[in-house]
Formats: C-alpha cells, sequence, structure tokens
C-alpha cells in the first residue's frame, strides 16, 4: 500500500513546502502520540533534532502535539540521529522522534520516529500513523491534568557522550592521534568533539560552526574535500566527516585519501573476528556495495548478505539473519552490538582502536581489497517513471548483457529525491563507463 506522508526514512521534504509544514508536524505528534500512548504511566518521548532553521518550528509543532495527546515531552536539542535512539531505550521513553533530513540541504527537513526499543518504525505503524494523521483526532485530546508538559533535558548530551565512549574497547585511548573532525555543521558539532577529547586525541574540529543554513554546505561527508585538505595542511593521522545527523561517517586516511563505508566494514569485520565478536559469520550490505568487498570477505570465509539501499533495511536483514555488522557504502555503519541505527561516531572510534591497536597508518589499514571499478551516476528528472518506459528497460537489459556474469548494473530511484541512481562494476573499467553512460542518456531522453 502506497504511503502519503512517509518515505523510505520517515517524513522528508522542502520545510514549509507542500508536505512538511507545522500543520503536518502537529499532526504527526498528535497520530504517532496516540498510537504509543499507554495508560499505566506518564507517557514521554524525546525529541532530537539537527542544526536547521526550521528545526525550531517544527520541534514546538510536535511538542504540542505530542503534549496535546497526553505525552511528556523531553527536548534534546541539536543530538545525533543515534543519540535519539540510544536515549529513548536508556530514558525508558515510549517513543523517539528526530527532526533532521540527514545529508540534504538546510532548505529540506524530515521527521525520523523510532519505538521504546530504539528501532525505526515499521512500515504497517507508519502507515496506521498515516490513517490517523488523516483522521478527526479531536477525541484523543488530553484534558487537564492529563496534558503533557515539556522540558529540555540538559544531561542528554553527556548520557550519549559516554555512551559512545564505551563502545572503545578496554584500555584502549587515543593518546597520541591527530584526528580532523568534521561535523558537517549538524547534529554532533558539540558531542563529536568532546568525545574524541575526552579520549585523548588532539582534536582539530571544522563544520562546527552552525548559523541554521550551512549544515552540509561544502562539508561533512558529502563533501570529504573540506577535511581532505584539512588533514594535508595539519599532517593529521586520519580525517573523520560525518553528516548533518551524524548518522554516517566517511574516512580520510593521512594522505587525503578519501575511504568509503565499504572499506571501514571491512576493517571492523575483521577486527571482531579476531577478537571473536563477529556473529553471523559475515556482515551485511546493500546492492550498492562494492564487488571487491565482497570477494575479500569470501576470502576470510565470511559471507555478504546484500539488500536493497536504505539502513533500515540492511537493520531488517542483520536482525532477521542473526550478524551484529553491516552497512552502506555510504557510510552508514550498524554495530548492532551497541546501536540500533548506524553512527558515525561510533564506528570511527572502532577503527581508531584498530589504528591504535596494529600500530600502522590508516592507509595501510584500509587498503584491505581492490575496488572492483565502480561508476555511480545522480540522473535528476522532474515527473513520471522513467524507468518504466521502453527505452530505459531495454537500455537496462542490453547493459546487463554488455557487463556479463562478472559485473553488475543497479539502476532504482531514490526514496527521497527526484533522482535516479545509475552503478554499474565490473573489471573493466571501459566497459563500465560505455554502459552507465547509455542507461543515462536513456533515462534523460524520456525524463
Amino acid at each position: 500500500m502506497a504511503r502519503k506522508y512517509f518515505g523510505t526514512d520517515g517524513i522528508r521534504g522542502l520545510a514549509n513546502g507542500t508536505k512538511l509544514t507545522p500543520e503536518l508536524a502537529l499532526k504527526v505528534g498528535m497520530a504517532a502520540g496516540t498510537k504509543f500512548v499507554r495508560g499505566d504511566h506518564r507517557n514521554r518521548v524525546v525529541i532530537g533534532k539537527d542544526t536547521r532553521r526550521s528545526g525550531y518550528m517544527l520541534e514546538q509543532a510536535l511538542t504540542a502535539g505530542f503534549t496535546a495527546v497526553g505525552m511528556d515531552v523531553y527536548l534534546l536539542g541539536p543530538m545525533p540521529t543515534p543519540a535519539v535512539a540510544m536515549l529513548t531505550r536508556s530514558l525508558r521513553a515510549d517513543l523517539g522522534v528526530m527532526i533532521s533530513a540527514s545529508h540534504n540541504p538546510y532548505d529540506d527537513n524530515g521527521i525520523k520516529l523510532f519505538r521504546p526499543d530504539g528501532y525505526k518504525l515499521s512500515d504497517e505503524i507508519e502507515l496506521e500513523i498515516e490513517k490517523l494523521i488523516d483522521s478527526d483526532m479531536t477525541h484523543y485530546l488530553a484534558h487537564g491534568r492529563e496534558i503533557g508538559r515539556a522540558h529540555r533535558d540538559e544531561e542528554a548530551r553527556t548520557r550519549y557522550i559516554e555512551y559512545a565512549k564505551r563502545t572503545m574497547p578496554r584500555n584502549i585511548d587515543l593518546s597520541g592521534l591527530r584526528v580532523v573532525l568534521d561535523c558537517a555543521n549538524g547534529a554532533a558539532y558539540k558531542v563529536a568533539p568532546i568525545a574524541l577529547w575526552e579520549l585523548g586525541a588532539e582534536v582539530i574540529t571544522i563544520g562546527v560552526e552552525p548559523d541554521g543554513y550551512n549544515i552540509n554546505h561544502k562539508v561533512g561527508s558529502t563533501a570529504p574535500e573540506a577535511v581532505a585538505a584539512k588533514v594535508k595542511e595539519v599532517r593529521a593521522d586520519i580525517g573523520i566527516a560525518l553528516d548533518g545527523d551524524a548518522d554516517r561517517v566517511i574516512i580520510v586516511d593521512e594522505k587525503g585519501n578519501v575511504i568509503d563505508g565499504d572499506q571501514l566494514m571491512a576493517v571492523i569485520a575483521e577486527s571482531w573476528l579476531k577478537r571473536e565478536m563477529l556473529i553471523g559469520g559475515g556482515i551485511v550490505a546493500t546492492i550498492m556495495s562494492n564487488l571487491g568487498l565482497e570477494r575479500h570477505l569470501t576470502s576470510l570465509g565470511l559471507t555478504l548478505e546484500r539488500t536493497q539501499v536504505g539502513d533500515r533495511y540492511v537493520l531488517e536483514a542483520m536482525r532477521a539473519k542473526g550478524f551484529n555488522v553491516g552497512g552502506e557504502q555510504s557510510g552508514h555503519i550498524i554495530l548492532s552490538d551497541f546501536t540500533t541505527t548506524g553512527d558515525g561516531l561510533v564506528a570511527a572510534l572502532q577503527l581508531l582502536a584498530v589504528l591504535k591497536q596494529e600500530e600502522r597508518s590508516i592507509s595501510e589499514i584500509c587498503a584491505r581489497f581492490t575496488k572492483v571499478p565502480q561508476l555511480l551516476r545522480s540522473v535528476k528528472f522532474k515527473t513520471g517513471k522513467p524507468l518504466e518506459h521502453k527505452q530505459v528497460i531495454q537500455a537496462i537489459a542490453d547493459g546487463q548483457a554488455m557487463l556479463g556474469t562478472g559485473g553488475r548494473l543497479v539502476v532504482r530511484a531514490s526514496g527521497t529525491e527526484p533522482v535516479i541512481r545509475v552503478m554499474g562494476e565490473a573489471d573493466d573499467a571501459a566497459v563500465v563507463s560505455k554502459v552507465v553512460a547509455q542507461v543515462e542518456q536513456a533515462i534523460l531522453a524520456v525524463a
């Protein structure tokens, strides 16, 4: 069943655009609150946000909705998405909310919801909430003493910092390491630098001066050139780039080279295998992860379970099949021993622990496998369904035939923006380039 408001990662859109307005946020608060209110205690919801200017209005609208149906609201302020998931569990909240559009530009925003156990809502529950949004909810309103109240939780930041630090192996600190940390002018701009510094690192920060408009702008995991330049400038041991809500991470080595989530997953998987922590006999990744990662894991006797794109699908497969390491090439790394969602800081700490243990450079540690030539293009379109057009279907079929059994072609529509991703990979880079170009041109011709 098609969903009206929720996409692949909560509700997302242009703030005050056609969908994401304070009115909708108010209704989401009332509907989600109604769904999760239980009468045996004072029900509570935690709300975190990133640094977008529109976060203020959505936060207040959600608060009005939740308190109206009898939920007490704990306002966390700017806080990473994984921190909201963790604090939902830690504070025994009935619901968690993150206001963020992740890596999108500042004028977008979004609403993500978490269950009491810190996991994102199922499609079925989101559909139930949508039905409530479009219904008359006046009979769910609380009255008198039952109306909820709101207050700011000043201790939340410290709780998350201590939690993140405890994910490091015992007897390992970061003394002697010079780290460049890029917080994307986003949700982690306060907590991440403090955590690394308290663990002993020398921390050089960029992207820690949010003004409501500069989140993800030429900084963060989607623009790693900034952290790469800083690493070379200050001769740092490593660069760490988070995205706007800090649920993903990209690493830069001491030479300024970008290291994606595939290499990071390989390092963590191998480290956990040696420490007898790896569960499931492999890891979970998406159809976008490089074929080189799959070959490397096979050489270690491990498997790679692939899912469709989206960290929620990675997590679903991890839970269903018993894996504790999974993620995406884009830097969403899920370590279910610690988290219920991607956590860029926690993933980076696992890599830093390996750096301290092995006493080698990051460029050496993260050269776990040779990438198979891979090319990704994002093709924008305005309206329609280009992937259903005969010309595009034929171009995809021809491309798959050209790549053969030793290559892969993935063509999919983004779940968060009007873009079609075209990814090809094979051992012959020239063939990959030709195939991707042909599919891209076919999409443009009909879009």
